[in-house]
């Protein structure tokens, strides 16, 4: 039996989010009011990806009319989906509620659907605000939901295996251990036991189970305090693996066994030419507005956490006056905006972006795409703190790349879940 036709009322943020979401609601009714059209022509000179997403679904509705009625509904796809155009929407709301504010002006036009006795009307925002008013006026609110993914099944990157009779002896003498085909992904990270024995560390590939490759390997002196680490820097120093994401906590050490193995790999092993560094410009709280000088000295003031880190590598060292200055004037770190990265092809280059939770699914996909021969792509963050506005835990651009490229053979990931920085900081992650 067809299911019921769905109505669905986009806000603006949706459409920036992910400017192919009109075509995601397959046989279903999409309804974009006329403030968002508003709304996404003042975003649409704006440089950044916003601005890119709103000329793009600005050009698809232009594409798809060709010269049929908005008003009467265009064909979206091949399963009876249409595309509506709402501009006639008065419709009486509660006193208190300011039809000069945008918002609610767009909740209003799905209030006009139900008012006009249409079933299954859902205004769809990315806005937690906007979605609690329009359930105030009995209006269902969802969140766009296309990218989002279910936090507490995100892949860990890490396993355990219980090892039958024998196969712990097997695994000590002849350096592999068959297990299962299916059962653990490619480069994942396992845990082996067994009765009565110490657990081993071990890596899947293919169906074997394998010891670890980079044990007692110390890049720049950066020896891993726990688990997780050893298994973040078997990843972080195989070529073969050419992309790599990494996500905890704050004082997990994501970002310093980045750093300390990309330092290894140009320096020492010479795989890469150098060491590229890019941070989404995503300020925590009120911005500081524009920062005076050179591209460089602007990214200087967003790199500091770099910097920090980067710090600790050569007081580890004991390098005395080769400070961070020598690394950037050697050029074997390189800072990086990622506003700049659209249309550049990078080669040979071993690639940090950190803070990636702050990007979404669309941006990710971009950076990604962006790596050229013999680079390395490490994606760094934690989806628990994120300060865009328009992205949570769920649907960042970071753990949908995660979900998405497990089970790829190029591909690893580890979730870091003890902060090494300090008790204090340690304790302030965990209780605040």
């Amino acid at each position: 039996m067809k299911e019921r036709v769905k109505h669905f009322v986009l806000d603006t943020n949706v459409l920036l989010h992910d400017f192919h979401s009109l075509f995601n609601f397959q046989e279903n009714f999409v309804y974009i009011p006329i403030d968002v059209l508003e709304e996404l022509d003042s975003f649409k000179s704006d440089l950044g990806e916003r601005g890119r997403n709103a000329r793009r679904v600005i050009r698809s509705i232009d594409s798809l009319s060709k010269g049929d009625n908005l008003l009467n509904g265009i064909s979206l796809n091949d399963e009876g989906g249409k595309l509506f155009i709402l501009i006639d929407f008065e419709t009486p709301l509660p006193e208190g509620i300011d039809l000069r504010n945008t918002d609610n002006r767009i909740i209003m036009a799905a209030r006009h659907l139900q008012d006009k006795g249409y079933e299954d009307v859902v205004f769809v925002s990315m806005d937690i605000n906007a979605r609690v008013k329009a359930e105030a006026l009995s209006i269902k609110a969802e969140v766009y939901e296309h990218t989002k993914i279910d936090l507490n099944e995100l892949y860990a990157g890490t396993g355990e295996y219980t090892a039958g009779p024998g196969q712990w002896e097997s695994f000590s003498s002849k350096g592999s251990l068959e297990c299962p085909p299916g059962l653990f992904y490619p480069n994942q990270m396992i845990n082996i036991t067994a009765e009565g024995r110490e657990s081993l560390a071990s890596r899947c590939e293919g169906e074997k189970l394998v010891p670890l490759k980079s044990q007692g390997i110390y890049p720049w002196g950066i020896k891993p305090l726990n688990r997780e680490q050893s298994y973040a820097l078997e990843l972080l120093l195989d070529d073969d693996v050419k992309l790599v994401t990494l996500i905890g906590q704050a004082g997990t050490g994501k970002t310093l066994l980045t750093l300390a193995s990309g330092l290894h790999k140009v320096t020492e092993e010479q795989k890469y030419k150098k060491v590229l560094v890019m941070r989404p410009i995503m300020p925590m709280g009120r911005d500081i507005g524009y920062l005076p000088g050179s591209k460089e000295n602007k990214l200087e003031n967003w790199m500091e956490p770099i910097f920090d880190n980067l710090d600790f590598v050569v007081d580890a060292n004991h390098l005395g006056k080769k400070n961070r200055g020598y690394f950037l004037t050697s050029d074997i770190i390189e800072l990086e905006a990622l506003t700049f990265i659209r249309g550049r092809s990078i080669s040979s280059q071993f690639i940090l972006i950190d803070e990636a939770q702050n990007l979404t699914p669309h941006e990710i996909k971009t950076i990604v795409s962006r790596a050229g021969e013999n680079s390395k792509i490490i994606l760094t963050g934690d989806p628990h703190q994120i300060d865009n506005p328009y992205l949570d835990a769920e649907s960042n651009g970071l753990t949908y790349l995660i979900q998405r490229f497990k089970g790829e053979r190029i591909f690893g990931h580890i979730t870091l879940v003890k902060s090494e920085r300090s008790m204090l900081a340690s304790l302030a992650a965990e209780i605040l």
